[in-house]
């Protein structure tokens, strides 16, 4: 990351730019998750043409399968899978502690057992650093430990505390040149944890820092309290990134507290269970009510998708099992969280982000296919 430059401002709702090796990133921005390299259904052309700005790749599988070496001898995950745009990784501690049933830690790391073929490995924060210089993305985050959900007070300063001790390490392991290392601040919804976890990782001065351990079982308004509460107070200088998060009213909300950058796998995922996001909330295509629907998915959207395709129509191609269902509502819903972020910057920049949130919440929450 070559700079952040804070550009408007609408209450905390913020609109900036991140400039990277790799190209520019307009915030507030959501970016589509490629676990595997890719994004699923989706060719690199088709995220192009969403004007998609960033997207992840996982630390943890691409580790696994194909191997971080063969990634870098074929020139790095940019240009293994043509993408010439930014490349954020995460540092596989999610996944190490969320799939494998077995794992053990440690002072050193995380020995785990992977989930494809019960082989151990180890994970410590210098390995996630190495893996993760090789694949080259531009962000690169810390390795921290994710502790399981619920969790008492003590047991989240444990964990906060290896965390900090982790991120000491990763930031003294040296990157490429292009590459930039975020933090990730823990502590559960506890904001007095949270608050000095950030004050000792702003003393090492990263980049950028990150909220995780969110959206993990806590209440949906817990967070959004917390979020409120808390984002206000994260660097003003760096960008602020919120893991992991979400549902639409969910980036909605991050957006109004101050956060920039948002992931999920929700789009995609839900599409190949058949349900649209919609400006009027979630539609499920393959109830029998759209058997004989000529409407698009989303009658206000001018996606390629909802221009071209009825309802009955791909309510048809999933009940026949053809692939191209998953991949229509894959590139609407992606299409969709591109849209909500745009227009969110667009007001933000005009300071009528209140309005937009406000239309955009009764909107969605209209039932309206219910």
């Amino acid at each position: 990351m070559k700079t952040y430059q804070l550009e408007a401002v609408s209450g905390n709702a913020r609109a900036a730019t991140i400039e990277t090796e790799h190209g520019e990133i307009k915030t507030p921005i959501f970016m589509p998750v490629g676990t595997r390299a890719s994004v699923k259904s989706l060719w690199q052309e088709d995220l192009e043409e969403l004007n998609a700005q960033i997207i992840l790749g996982n630390t943890y599988h691409l580790y696994l399968r194909p191997g971080h070496e063969l990634i870098e001898k074929m020139g790095g995950l940019h240009k293994w899978m043509t993408w010439k745009k930014p490349i954020l990784t995460d540092s596989g501690g999610f996944q190490v502690f969320s799939l494998s049933d077995l794992n053990k830690v440690s002072e050193e790391g995380v020995k785990f057992q992977s989930h494809i073929d019960g082989s151990y490995h180890m994970l410590s924060p210098e390995k996630s650093m190495e893996i993760q210089k090789a694949l080259g993305s531009d962000i690169v985050m810390i390795f921290d430990e994710c502790p399981k959900l619920p969790a008492t007070k003590e047991r989240l300063r444990e964990s906060m505390e290896l965390t900090l001790r982790w991120a000491k390490r990763c930031k003294d392991y040296e990157l490429k040149p292009h590459q930039s290392l975020f933090s990730i601040i823990q502590g559960g919804l506890h904001e007095d944890l949270r608050q000095e976890c950030m004050e000792r990782l702003m003393e090492l001065d990263f980049p950028g820092y990150a909220l995780g351990g969110l959206s993990v079982g806590e209440k949906n308004e817990e967070m959004v309290s917390f979020l409120n509460s808390f984002t206000p107070k994260m660097p003003e200088n760096k960008p602020r990134y919120l893991m992991g998060v979400g549902k639409p009213l969910d980036i909605l909300n991050g957006i109004r507290a101050g956060i920039d950058m948002f992931d999920c796998v929700l789009p995609t995922r839900n599409a190949r269970n058949g349900q649209f996001l919609t400006t009027h909330g979630p539609l499920n295509i393959k109830k029998q009510r759209f058997i004989a629907d000529s409407l698009p998915p989303d009658i206000e959207c001018d996606c390629k998708v909802c221009r071209r395709y009825s309802r009955s129509y791909i309510r048809h191609l999933y009940n026949v099992g053809e692939y191209l269902a998953g991949q229509l509502v894959s590139f609407h819903n992606i299409y969709f969280y591109l849209k909500l972020v745009e227009k969110a910057r667009e007001a933000i920049f005009k300071d009528k982000f209140d309005e937009y949130y406000k239309e955009f919440y009764k909107n969605y929450t209209s039932q309206r296919w219910k």
